[in-house]
């Protein structure tokens, strides 16, 4: 990969591109650390720390909603939205037919899932204010601070709508700003945008939990009462990232090969076909889109709780008990456990059923004069296919559930031996390497595309 990035820098046209990139991931960091007027820092950290559902979400936005910064919400009304707009185009006949459209349909469905990403920031957006911004902290005063909106003119009743309506635009603005941030990335610069900018807050993230365990250990920062502690949860944290690294590519890359033989056909004096081919079926194949999806179902209940209901502290406990990751009782880890794997698995299978068709491969290959060693073509092709497309899925689905429940594993055993501080694990577990990783081999294969175009002169040359 440090090969292909040294000669992309010689060709000027994706070094001009690559610049673009990093100029536009530079402007969404510092949007990270953008203070918002009105707003008490510390305050709203610790009010928002409280809440395993927003910590987690705050880890994806590079800290960005902890620090109360002017990208809080980040990408995720988009992703939410995007996950929304693909769940109803298999079910809506309409944007079904959008979507088969080409490119005119596909810019339509993009101003669909924009529409949709400002309801869901609004909504996000207000629910986070009317509920954790006018909590009172640790420090007995609210994360919003109300003299900054007039209180004494127009009241206090006042002063909470007047902040709560300004919040709500400059969050929102934020979140769609961020969104056309990873547009422009995926139009002019590399790769894809919106994965960019979820790698970047992840690595970020992470790389501010491991500086502050590194100057916890000479008695510095948040972690300095652990002391020399710190020092062996780095080791184990590069250790386990490292195998984790390499178990990621390894099953990213493998995938099945089925092999097709075309037959010889005569057209006027010429003959075609006669070639053997092959038809690759990845493993992994859907990505971390299962994980994504089931993620984003399993903890709705946590979040229209903790979001709509934060006043009442008998529900939010009641639902982290029963049903959440975090739970300090087994059923309630197990429940969740159970119903993340059910979720992983149909989502795998559903969403391989969207980018693989047996009935289309089957007839494609049928069209062109091709067929499989010992099958004959047409419907018995496309059962044989559709049986080893879900034999794949099948072992993508106990990979991904694997990969899903390794930070909760970790978490049970660690915290069986009396180890309560999971910093690391929880900003960088598993599911967040997955991402990181599935996200540089894709900008990998992005980068050598576009060099092989470039250095590609023609038969004519």
């Amino acid at each position: 990969m440090f090969e292909t990035i040294k000669n992309c820098f010689k060709v000027k046209e994706i070094r001009k591109k690559i610049w673009i990139t990093l100029a536009l991931l530079l402007v969404f960091r510092l949007g990270c650390y953008i203070p918002v007027p009105g707003i008490n820092p510390e305050t709203f950290k610790g009010v928002i720390g409280s809440n395993d559902f927003l910590g987690i979400l705050s880890s994806i936005t590079g800290g960005s909603l902890q620090n109360a910064t002017l990208f809080a919400l980040g990408i995720s009304p988009y992703i939410n939205a995007s996950i929304i707009i693909q769940l109803l185009t298999v079910g809506i006949p309409a944007l079904e037919r959008l979507s088969k459209q080409g490119e005119d349909g596909r810019k339509k469905i993009a101003q669909i899932t924009r529409y949709v990403t400002i309801a869901l920031a609004v909504a996000q957006a207000i629910g986070i204010i009317l509920n954790f911004g006018f909590q009172t902290g640790s420090d007995g005063e609210m994360p919003i601070r109300l003299v900054y909106f007039g209180s004494g003119a127009i009241g206090e009743a006042g002063a909470k709508w007047l902040a709560g309506i300004f919040l709500t635009v400059v969050y929102t603005a934020g979140s769609m700003l961020v969104m056309w941030i990873g547009e422009r990335i995926t139009e002019y610069g590399v790769s894809n945008g919106i994965s960019l900018i979820i790698f970047i807050g992840i690595i970020s993230t992470a790389g501010l939990t491991v500086l502050n365990k590194i100057l916890g250990i000479f008695g510095v920062g948040d972690f300095a009462t652990a002391g020399l502690t710190n020092l062996w949860e780095i080791l184990g944290f590069i250790i386990l990232t490292i195998v984790e690294f390499a178990a990621i590519v390894a099953v990213d890359l493998s995938e099945r090969r089925i092999p097709v033989q075309y037959a010889k056909q005569v057209k006027g004096r010429k003959m075609y076909g006669g070639q053997s081919s092959v038809i690759p079926i990845k493993i992994s194949g859907s990505g971390v889109m299962p994980l994504i999806f089931a993620f984003a179902i399993i903890s709705a209940p946590q979040m229209i709780i903790s979001v709509f209901f934060a006043y009442d502290q008998n529900a939010v406990t009641g639902v982290t008990n029963w049903f959440s990751g975090s739970s300090p009782f087994w059923y309630g880890q197990l429940i969740y456990m159970i119903v993340l794997c059910v979720l992983i698995f149909a989502f795998s299978f559903f969403y391989q059923s969207m980018q693989f068709n047996p009935e289309d491969v089957s007839k494609t290959i049928q069209q062109n004069g091709g067929f499989i060693q010992g099958i004959r073509p047409g419907k018995p092709t496309a059962d044989y296919l559709k049986k080893i497309s879900n034999r794949i899925t099948l072992f993508g689905a106990i990979y991904l559930t694997l990969v899903a429940f390794i930070p909760s594993i970790l978490s049970m055993i660690l915290t069986g031996l009396g180890q309560g501080d999971l910093a690391l694990l929880s900003v960088f577990s598993t599911t967040g390497i997955l991402i990181v990783v599935s996200v540089a081999m894709e900008l990998d294969k992005q980068l050598e595309s576009q060099l092989m175009m470039k250095n590609y002169k023609g038969f004519l040359k």
